[in-house]
């Protein structure tokens, strides 16, 4: 193999911050005795690849100038190309100032860097999102995400100590430089590399055979098994079948399987690009680039984000800047007559054809408990995937209900979790009232508090809906944010919003509680409905009303609405 072709894409070697053994100790030592801040998982997996040069040539955490020409023209400040922020932030500085050294530790505390603070900077999420990811829509879900992140940008020289440890998958977790080395040893000059992040079936086989044919190269299939979008199937499920795919459809020696610890942006036309820098410091020379690339799904308006080819026209743009030679594929489809797989747009008008969208996938035979068709995926990879995505009556679900104080939401809830009981479903109730006296005690009723409530209430239906069981919740949520906030973290389709549309007068009529009153005569403040604002839903997938109808009216409702949706069988 042409020795640059596994050099950095930009003529240097891999980036390596990881601090030589022997320094190690005294510095553990040192950094035990400094400031902490605990990464996210997002920073977590980035700090784990600008530690083994995945992100060369960045070399830390982003500055202002690094940030500011990313957004701008897709460039780092020294002019080369890097098109998607990777930043480092913080709410509060306590601790924290240029020239102090600060430890930078995981999720489970333990020690993974120090960060020589050498800039502090305030960013703004909308100014992100306008230019990095071309949408304020909040169903983007990293426009939803980022506003979240902290106020502050810390950026400086690490020293990485150590990298996160995982337990799963071992042989295949490699770095840029181990990776590079294994496909040095295959022999081959080029190398095509394949993002993926779902599981893969025939017409990915096809795909790939053929970008490798047309390279005459190697294959290097390098799944995400960071963060990618919430709904996507677990990566432990998905890399079993690349596994099997691996050994069954390609030549030995031709096809390298690796896995990668990115944490995705879904930004589209802009990740396709970073992919391709990414994968080139792998190893890589070739990029399989696919319609939709990375793309984040449907906005509010249910439009694709971006266009469908956008991604493949950046890439080329930059291909030769980076390197990396995009092959690009339109759909393909099945061809019964001829028992093969072909790109659609080379298909004769007339000719039957059958493809399977990811949707079909996921609600006609998955959430059915039926077996995919033998023309679409291999039958291990079915297995496998029927395994561990059981018929959608087994999986779980969240009903959030939301309307005003005294609107209905907590009794339809209570006559739900019977109604369920009826048809064979445990659910879990996370009552606004009784979550604020154990969950969120001590929280106020400022905007802060109240978000900071209705996400702590959306944790915890989350983790219920992933192990299978049904999470009922009944809360104000007066904002929409918060709102669209906690429908990000559920997988698609598993958010069930309930709007109780009940007119303020008729619960200032029931009042139980006397709460309307009080505010009413100014001995509350930031009453939701009087002294501060609801914002209703606006394509909540149920409305109630609750003057003509009975809570065991608009209970049966939902269960209907869930019986047509199969999570009620």
């Amino acid at each position: 193999m042409a020795k640059n072709s596994l050099i950095s894409p930009y003529g240097g070697e891999l980036v390596d911050l990881l601090v030589p053994a022997e320094e190690r100790r005294e510095l553990f030592e040192f950094a035990s005795k400094l400031p902490s801040v605990q990464l996210t998982r997002r920073e977590t997996c980035d700090l784990e690849l600008l530690a083994t040069g995945g992100f060369s040539p960045l070399r830390s955490f982003m500055g202002r100038s690094d940030l500011e020409r990313v957004g701008g023209d897709m460039r780092l400040a020294d002019g080369s190309v890097f098109p998607i922020p990777v930043t480092f932030s913080v709410d509060n500085l306590d601790g924290i100032a240029v020239g102090t050294p600060i430890a930078l530790r995981d999720q489970k505390n333990e020690l993974l860097a120090i960060l020589d603070v050498e800039e502090i900077f305030e960013w703004d999420h909308r100014e992100l999102a306008a230019s990095v990811f071309g949408t304020d829509d909040p169903r983007h879900p990293l426009v939803t995400e980022s506003a979240r992140w902290g106020r502050f940008c810390l950026s400086g020289r690490l020293r990485v100590l150590s990298l996160p440890v995982y337990h799963d998958f071992k042989e295949l977790r490699m770095t840029p430089a181990q990776t590079r080395a294994r496909l040095e040893d295959l022999g081959r000059e080029n190398v095509v590399a394949f993002q993926t992040r779902n599981p893969i079936h025939f017409a990915h086989e096809v795909m790939t055979q053929r970008a490798i044919e047309l390279a005459d190269g190697t294959l290097l299939l390098h799944p995400v098994v960071g963060l990618t979008k919430e709904g996507d199937i677990d990566h432990y499920t998905r890399v079993r079948t690349y596994r099997i795919v691996r050994d069954l459809a390609y030549e030995p020696g031709r096809a390298l399987l690796a896995l990668l610890p990115l944490a995705m942006r879904m930004a589209g036309p802009r990740e396709a690009v970073w992919h391709a820098i990414i994968r080139r410091n792998y190893g890589a020379n070739f990029l399989i680039v696919g319609r939709d690339h990375a793309s984040p799904g449907l906005n509010s308006k249910g439009e694709p984000f971006y266009a469908p080819t956008a991604a493949q026209e950046l890439v080329v743009a930059f291909s030769d800047e980076i390197g990396v030679t995009p092959l690009t594929f339109g759909e393909f489809a099945y061809l019964p007559d001829d028992a093969r797989y072909e790109e659609t747009v080379k298909v004769s008008k007339g000719v039957r054809k059958f493809s399977l969208s990811g949707t079909e996938i996921r609600d006609e035979y998955l959430s059915r408990g039926r077996a995919l068709p033998n023309w679409f995926t291999r039958p291990e990879v079915s297995e496998v995937l029927a395994e561990s995505h059981p018929p959608r009556n087994r999986q779980g679900v969240c009903i959030w209900f939301t309307g005003l104080s005294a609107s209905g939401k907590s009794t339809t809830a209570e006559v739900l979790v019977s109604l369920l009981l009826e048809e064979g479903r445990q659910s879990t109730l996370l009552d606004g009232d009784v979550v604020r006296t154990h969950l969120s005690k001590g929280l106020g009723f400022s905007r802060e508090d109240r978000e900071t409530n209705v996400t702590r209430i959306g944790f915890v239906a989350s983790e219920v809906v992933r192990h299978g069981g049904v999470a009922i919740c009944a809360a104000v949520s007066p904002y929409r944010s918060g709102r669209d906030r906690v429908r990000q973290m559920f997988p698609e389709g598993k958010f069930i919003e309930v709007f109780v549309d009940t007119p303020l007068a008729v619960c200032e009529d029931r009042d139980p509680k006397g709460m309307y009153a009080k505010a009413r005569r100014g001995e509350i403040k930031d009453f939701t409905g009087i002294n501060d604002a609801y914002e209703p839903p606006e394509n909540p997938e149920l409305r109630l009303e609750t003057v003509s109808l009975t809570a065991a009216d608009n209970a049966a409702k939902i269960i209907s609405q869930l019986r047509t949706l199969g999570f009620v069988a």
